[in-house]
């Protein structure tokens, strides 16, 4: 047996924060060592933090790196373990993301990213050049202070590995696990059976099980250890980073860190048995024949042992089984611990939540109180930094800290409900019933006063008086009136945020809660510069179909019974009379489904359809319950209101990251903001296949009767909306 102890570790570290993050290396490395373990392995850019973005761009931030590194290696920390430490390297002219690999205070090699993450929301390109050169390593001169201090003068950099006496050790960064031809197959076949995969890869739901079956897949066939580190928490941006470390044997998870977590650092380790590696490639003829004829990859000699002999004192890691959280767990933890990060490092002291007792705003205000619970359940676990940054926040005294939850949110989260004559007292009951489960310092406020003394001011200046359509008024007027509201309400949730901790006495400021989710921002579907503009949303990526399951989920398993009829209401924005003839729908207003909606979205942005292509799609997708016509009409909806409502995406509040489809038009899907929404051109190519279509149904002898039948069954067919769509004016 060749026994080895490794250590993968889950890092929150902050962007730019130099200190808060070589605290965090050298905490892990300590943790690492006291465990036994000889190879420690960080997420990726870990020095400086992923999420630096154009400060990659500055000299201060390579030199900070290269500074931190020196005290790491200068003190010790790398005795008698192998670290993978992360961070940005240049020479000569460019600059390359890097795995430093250092043991007994030397640096061994440089590992350039040789595959970049250049999609979604990774723009790695823009700062870092990819590594071209497979076939050697070359000579890396070390900056002259780092140079004095661990007397080297050069050290090899490039593609590579690393030879012990009892083992090969190898990197692989991130992307390059995905690329078609892996590193780790060539490594493999080179004798490399310790892989270490430092990355920055954020959470997006549904996305953990891509993940691990990719660690699976590199060992399941060629064998290895495959050991994987990732950031987890709030780095600066709207992504949070999942962690879930772990470590696969030949196929196996053998160890698994938590994917999500208030915690700075939690180091995961596992004792594996190399010969087991050794033993699976043998046993594979492919395996053997492709290693005779294999290119050779260079590598770096180290002539010391990493292994212990067969032990009974040392008990090997058995495979487990892996810890896969429900879509409405990822929705409550997620941006919960996202929420945290911002909270603490942001220096404010609390949220506020315009709180409408609908859905959407509910949603976020249960994510506020999970994040709540979390913070008491890591306090009586004896996290000392999450009890500070607590105590802190919460502006405890006398050594006080937060022992509940609800005690807790009466501190830091304020909700208000700003009602006006066309809110239900149906939805002011829920949303007070829901506040007083969670805790919060909840207000209630009527708005009419203001929204009579702008309309008292227009009529001063223009003569007029708007109506609301209901009462005899256009599609303009009734829409002006929606926006006085939703506006209003934004000024006033901002007025409240930045007084509210003066009036109780309190410190700081509240940060505003934001609550539009991705459908609507896709379809456009809400006011510019209403509450949907805030400092951050936490569901802003999120759908509508996956929040409802949420809520139902939050009613049990969160303890806040009263979000189960919260969520069997039905969706409206309650910016209209209410009349015994009429009630005001968003699926109505919209003109299409929250259903449709997530359709058409996963269309736009993941399967990359124009208005064709979607037509095309959702023809053999509807086709059996909807004409091509029918469908053409859906398709040509939503594309209008796609593009006339665009430019609202321009001033999206900064949201979590959670849905591929998201229109988040900072970094994530980057389009123009002004359309010829009539889309002339693709809009008769759709007419045309429209024809082409009937004409084969003539010619088969399909009536309009039977369309007309399909259409029926469907269920889910445009609903008229006309031009008064409450929530899409400027």
């Amino acid at each position: 047996m060749r026994l080895l102890k490794v250590a993968t570790c889950n890092l929150n570290q902050w962007a730019m924060d130099f200190d808060c993050n070589l605290n965090n290396i050298k905490e892990s490395i300590t943790q690492a060592k006291q465990a036994g373990a000889v190879i420690r392995l960080g997420p990726e850019l870990e020095i400086t933090g992923y999420g630096c973005e154009d400060h990659f761009l500055e000299l201060d931030t390579i030199n900070h790196g290269w500074e931190c590194l020196k005290e790491i290696l200068v003190g010790d920390w790398t005795d008698g373990i192998l670290c993978s430490i992360g961070m940005p390297v240049i020479k000569g002219s460019e600059r390359y993301n890097c795995q430093v690999l250092c043991f007994n205070r030397k640096i061994i090699m440089i590992r350039p990213k040789m595959w970049l993450a250049n999609d979604g929301n990774y723009r790695e390109l823009r700062w870092f050049t990819a590594w071209k050169h497979k076939d050697q390593l070359v000579d890396f001169q070390l900056p002259s202070e780092i140079a004095e201090a661990v007397l080297q003068q050069s050290v090899p950099f490039g593609y590579g590995y690393v030879r012990f006496l009892d083992t090969a050790v190898a990197a692989e960064v991130c992307e390059e696990l995905f690329t078609p031809i892996p590193p780790h197959a060539e490594l493999a076949l080179n004798g490399v059976e310790v892989f270490m995969n430092a990355s920055g890869s954020h959470h997006q739901l549904r996305k953990l099980d891509v993940r691990l079956r990719a660690f699976i897949g590199a060992t399941h066939t060629r064998g290895g250890v495959y050991m994987y580190s990732n950031q987890q928490g709030c780095d600066g941006g709207r992504l949070y980073y999942d962690g879930c470390s772990c470590v696969v044997v030949n196929g196996e998870v053998v160890a698994q860190g938590s994917q999500f977590s208030l915690r700075d650092i939690e180091v995961v380790t596992a004792q594996v048995d190399l010969d087991a590696v050794a033993s699976l490639r043998g046993s594979i003829s492919s395996f053997q024949e492709q290693a005779s004829c294999k290119n050779t990859v260079s590598s770096v000699l180290v002539p010391y042992k990493l292994c212990q002999p067969f032990n009974m004192q040392m008990s090997l890691s058995s495979p487990l089984q892996i810890n896969y959280h429900s879509p409405e767990e990822e929705i409550a933890f997620g941006p919960g611990c996202w929420l945290w990060d911002y909270l603490r490092r942001s220096g404010a002291s609390g949220f506020l939540l315009p709180l409408s007792g609908g859905a959407d705003s509910s949603s976020v205000a249960a994510i506020v109180g999970c994040m709540c619970q979390l913070v008491v359940k890591e306090i009586e676990k004896g996290d000392e930094q999450v009890k500070a940054d607590a105590i802190r926040i919460g502006n405890y005294t006398d050594g006080q800290f937060p022992t509940d939850s609800k005690e807790f949110a009466k501190r830091i989260f304020y909700t208000v409900f700003m009602g006006s004559e066309n809110s239900s007292e149906d939805t002011k009951k829920r949303a007070k019933d829901l506040t007083d489960e969670i805790g919060s310092w909840h207000l209630d406020v009527s708005i009419d006063g203001v929204v009579s003394a702008l309309l008292s001011l227009f009529q001063t200046l223009t003569g007029k008086r708007p109506r609301y359509k209901v009462d005899g008024g256009s599609n303009i007027e009734n829409l002006g009136l929606q926006n006085i509201q939703a506006r209003i309400r934004m000024v006033l949730a901002f007025m409240l945020a930045s007084l509210l901790p003066w009036v109780h006495s309190k410190p700081g400021f509240y940060l505003v809660l934001g609550s539009s989710n991705v459908d609507e921002g896709l379809r456009g579907y809400l006011t510019k510069y209403d509450c949907s503009s805030a400092d951050i949303n936490p569901i802003g990526s999120i759908s509508k179909q996956d929040l409802r399951a949420f809520l139902r989920w939050a009613a049990v398993h969160l303890g806040y019974s009263s979000l189960a009829e919260i969520e069997a209401a039905p969706p409206t924005a309650e910016l209209e009379p209410i009349r015994s003839n009429y009630s005001q729908l968003d699926e109505v207003d919209m003109g299409m489904t929250y259903e449709e909606l997530s359709v058409y979205g996963r269309l736009r942005k993941i399967f990359r359809c124009g208005p064709v292509s979607m037509f095309k799609n959702l023809c053999y997708r509807w086709g059996s319950r909807l004409s091509p016509s029918e469908v053409a009409d859906k398709v040509k909806y939503f594309f209008k209101y796609y593009s006339i409502n665009r430019h609202k995406m321009t001033v999206l509040t900064p949201s979590y990251h959670a849905e591929s489809y998201s229109p988040e038009d900072n970094r994530f899907d980057l389009r123009q903001f002004l359309y010829n929404a009539r889309w002339p051109y693709q809009f008769s190519k759709i007419d045309e296949l429209v024809k082409e279509l009937d004409g084969d149904k003539v010619a088969f002898g399909e009536t309009s009767e039977q369309d007309k039948s399909r259409a029926n069954g469907l269920g889910m067919g445009v609903v008229a909306a006309g031009s008064g769509d409450p929530k899409s004016g400027l």
